[in-house]
């Protein structure tokens, strides 16, 4: 069957015209990237609640911050490893602390966000950093309709949300009409219990296929999608790896810091086990998206190799 594209930057232009539409609070700061987040016709329908900052995302950052005390709520779009290295600070001291209501929406998460610009625009260190920083909200939607309900629903989030997106490329997952809900996992297979697969993001149409590949041989796969690194849903997460005999994940971020750590950190605490990580240990090359998380361990293969052969 051939893959629907459902692209997460229009995915978020959809969400922020319709959050602007019902909110006039909700005020965009672009960083030299309205035409990487497919957001032109926000300026032509709302250039009142348009800043443009240029190519500076710490000025961005901190210009947010301002706005968010003076009652406004900024939505921040750039890249997304621009967002949280090269203003790492900005959001740690100037937003999260005094726990402002600023929205961040970083594009070419992981390999397969950067595949036409390269290694510099590939961003697979962005979730770790956050994580690391108290109060943020992070939330990785699956597609282009998980996106436009995952910007909406950060208006009623309190304090900083970041909100990862790719390249436009992303494969539908969802139905239109499936709600997204921040801090819940979510089942999308259910073959058996040998074996449990979370994920997210990009690599979930990967996972799902994979799970159809152990189903012939005779191998049993959940496959869940978890959504939103904090808040963390912890309780489904330990069930499911208490029912399932091994667990993995498979993300498109470094190996640490994301998804994998926070499910090992929940099997160690429960004492409960074994989990097997798949992920970036290295740097990886620029190249095609889908071709990268071939390459570097997140091939229909190998996901299957690792839930079958875990021990």
């Amino acid at each position: 069957m051939a893959k629907i594209i459902d692209g997460t930057r229009l995915g978020f232009r959809d969400g922020i015209l319709e959050l602007a539409g019902k909110r006039t609070d909700v005020v965009l700061v672009s960083c030299d990237s309205l035409k990487i987040m497919r957001a032109d016709p926000f300026k032509e329908q709302y250039s009142d609640r348009l800043f443009e900052v240029g190519i500076a995302e710490q000025n961005g950052v901190a210009f947010a911050s301002g706005l968010a005390c003076s009652g406004l709520m900024p939505y921040v779009i750039s890249y997304a490893g621009f967002l949280t290295m090269r203003a790492c600070e900005q959001v740690r001291t100037f937003c999260a602390y005094p726990g402002l209501n600023v929205k961040l929406v970083g594009a070419n998460g992981g390999m397969f966000g950067g595949g036409r610009e390269g290694v510099t625009h590939q961003f697979y260190e962005d979730l770790g950093i956050l994580s690391s920083i108290t109060g943020v909200t992070i939330l990785m939607p699956a597609d282009g309709a998980q996106t436009r309900k995952a910007v909406v629903a950060a208006a009623d989030i309190p304090g900083v949300v970041y909100i990862r997106v790719g390249n436009g490329q992303e494969e539908k997952i969802h139905p239109d009409t499936e709600p997204f809900v921040p801090g819940k996992a979510k089942i999308l297979a259910s073959e058996g219990k040998d074996v449990v697969i979370f994920s997210y993001g990009f690599t979930l149409g990967r996972c799902l296929r994979a799970a159809e590949e152990l189903k012939k041989k005779g191998i049993g796969a959940t496959v869940v999608e978890v959504s939103s690194l904090r808040p963390f849903d912890t309780e489904t997460v330990a069930k499911i790896i208490n029912e399932c005999e091994r667990a993995i994940t498979v993300e498109d971020h470094h190996v640490n810091g994301g998804l994998g750590s926070a499910v090992a950190a929940v099997a160690a605490e429960r004492a409960i086990g074994p989990v097997k990580r798949l992920g970036l240990d290295r740097w990886p090359e620029s190249g095609e998206s889908e071709a990268l998380l071939d390459k570097y361990g997140m091939s229909v293969d190998v996901i299957v190799a690792a839930a079958a052969g875990l021990k």
